[in-house]
C-alpha cells in the first residue's frame, strides 16, 4: 500500500482487499479527529467492507452490517461508546433524512459512517472526513480522504 499526501487529502493506492485492516488502521489515525466519515464508492467498491474493518479497530462488539433498510444501525464498543453507520442508498428524500433525525446524529460527536451521503446533502456537518474508494480490479482498491473543516 502506498501513501500520498497533498494538503488536505490522503491517498492510498494500491489497497488489497486482503490487508484492508493496515488501511483502516491509518484512516483512524489520520481522520481521528472528525466523527462525521462520509463513504463515496459505486456499489461494490467496498464501503461496507472498510466501515466493518475500521469499527472493529474501534472496538465495536456488534454485528457490523449494511444498515439498508432501517438506514440507521447503531453499534456498541467495548468502552461503551457508540458508533453510528448510515446507508442512504434507499431514501427518496432528504425528509426521509430528516425524519428520523440524522441532524442529531451528525452533532452527536459520536462516530458516524456514511454510506450514499451524496442523497442527503443539505444535513452535512461543517467538518468532516471524505472518503473515496475508487476501484481498480476485483482486488484493488484507491482510498482518497479529503478533510472538510467548513
Amino acid at each position: 500500500m502506498l501513501i500520498r499526501e497533498d494538503n488536505s487529502e490522503l491517498i492510498f493506492e494500491d489497497v488489497q482487499l486482503d490487508r484492508i485492516e493496515d488501511a483502516a488502521e491509518a484512516l483512524l489515525d489520520y481522520g481521528q479527529e472528525y466523527a462525521v466519515w462520509l463513504f463515496y464508492g459505486e456499489m461494490g467498491a467496498g464501503k461496507t467492507t472498510l466501515i466493518r474493518t475500521i469499527c472493529k479497530l474501534l472496538g465495536v462488539t456488534d454485528e457490523v452490517s449494511s444498515p439498508t433498510f432501517p438506514i440507521v444501525q447503531e453499534y456498541r464498543t467495548k468502552s461503551d461508546e457508540t458508533v453510528y453507520h448510515f446507508d442512504f442508498y434507499r431514501i427518496k428524500s432528504e425528509e426521509e433524512a430528516s425524519d428520523i433525525g440524522v441532524d442529531e446524529y451528525f452533532y452527536s460527536d459520536n462516530f458516524c459512517f456514511v454510506e450514499w451521503p451524496d442523497k442527503v446533502p443539505s444535513f452535512w456537518p461543517e467538518q468532516y472526513l471524505k472518503v473515496e474508494i475508487l476501484v481498480l480490479n476485483e482486488l484493488t482498491r484507491i482510498i482518497r480522504l479529503t478533510r472538510h473543516d467548513g
